[in-house]
C-alpha cells in the first residue's frame, strides 16, 4: 500500500519552516512513542542541521513501556542524539523535556530563547503546548492536521515556543511504514481503507500482543488463527453485523481501530528498533 495524503497547507509550512528555522535556539522533535521510527519525517533532518534537536517520544502512556526503552537506548546509543519520552499531558514531563534542551543551549538570557516545536500529525504537539501553558492555547483532536499555522507562545523564563502544523512527505514508503502510520491516526482516515489497516493491525496483535487480545476481549475462547478470523469475530461480539447475521467487515475494523488507538486494548508499540535490521 502506498499512501499518498500531502494537503497544500503541509507544502506551505515546510516552506515556512525553511525561512524560520535559522531563527530559533533548538528543536523540539516529537515523535509517537508507539512508532518512533515511522513518525521521524526526513524533512526534519534536512532543515535541523547545525541546530540542538531533542527527540521526544510522546505518548508514552499508549506504548509499551519495554520497547521504549529500547528505542531511548537506540536513539543515544546507535543515533547519538539525545532522546526522552513523555506523555504530553503532563506538565511536569513536558517540562522536564524543555528543561533539559534548554540545558544544553548556550543562552544569552537577556533575549529570548526560541524553541520550535516538529513533527507530523498528531503527535500530540499542541498537547505539549497546552501543557507547558497550563491553559488550552492549541487546538487539539484525534484527527491529523489539526494545526494549520505556527503559533507562538511566551512561557516563563524568558522563553519562547513555537507550534507548527504537522507534516508529512509526499509519498510515504514503503508499505510497513505507510501501515503503521495509518494505524496510529497519523493520517487521515479518509486517505486509508480501514478493513485494510484493520487486518495489519490484527496481524501485529496476534503475533506481538496475544495476551492483551485475549484480556480486551473475553469473547476470543483461544486465540484467532488470523487476522480476518479475529475482525470477525469482533464484529460479532459487537454487533456489526449486516442482514443474515453476517459481519460487517468495515465496521468491525473500525471497532478495532479506534480500540487500538485510544489504548483500550493495552500499551502497544508499533514497530522495535530490530525491525530496523530487518
Amino acid at each position: 500500500m502506498t499512501i499518498q495524503w500531502f494537503p497544500g497547507h503541509m507544502l506551505e509550512t515546510e516552506n515556512l519552516l525553511k525561512k524560520v528555522i535559522s531563527k530559533v535556539d533548538a528543536v523540539l522533535e516529537i515523535l509517537d512513542a508507539r512508532l518512533p521510527q515511522a513518525s521521524a519525517n526526513p524533512f526534519v533532518n534536512k532543515i535541523c542541521k547545525g541546530k540542538f534537536r531533542l527527540k521526544v517520544l510522546n505518548k508514552n502512556d499508549l506504548a509499551d513501556p519495554e520497547q521504549t526503552k529500547l528505542w531511548l537506548d537506540y536513539f543515544e546509543t546507535e543515533k547519538k542524539v539525545p532522546a526522552v519520552s513523555i506523555c504530553g499531558t503532563q506538565r511536569s514531563q513536558t517540562y522536564a523535556a524543555l528543561n533539559y534542551c534548554v540545558s544544553q543551549i548556550n543562552r544569552n538570557r537577556a533575549r529570548k530563547l526560541k524553541v520550535m516545536v516538529l513533527g507530523i500529525p498528531n503527535t500530540g504537539k499542541s498537547t505539549i503546548l497546552n501543557s507547558l501553558a497550563g491553559k488550552k492555547i492549541a487546538k487539539t483532536g484525534n484527527v491529523p492536521a489539526i494545526t494549520r499555522h505556527q503559533q507562538r507562545t511566551s512561557l516563563n523564563n524568558n522563553i519562547d515556543i513555537y507550534d507548527t502544523p504537522g507534516i508529512l512527505w509526499p509519498v510515504i514508503e514503503p508499505k510497513q511504514k505507510a501501515y503503521i502510520l495509518a494505524a496510529s491516526g497519523a493520517i487521515s482516515d479518509t486517505a486509508i481503507d480501514y478493513t485494510d489497516i484493520a487486518f495489519f493491525a490484527a496481524t501485529l496483535l496476534i503475533k506481538k500482543y496475544p495476551d492483551l487480545l485475549m484480556l480486551r476481549y473475553p469473547f476470543l475462547e483461544t486465540l484467532p488463527e488470523d487476522e480476518i478470523m479475529l475482525i470477525e469475530k469482533i464484529g460479532s461480539a459487537k454487533g456489526c453485523l449486516k442482514k443474515g447475521g453476517i459481519v460487517n467487515l468495515q465496521k468491525a475494523s473500525e471497532v478495532l481501530i479506534r480500540e487500538l488507538r485510544s489504548g483500550k486494548i493495552g500499551k502497544i508499540s508499533f514497530e522495535t528498533p530490530k525491525d530496523i535490521e530487518l
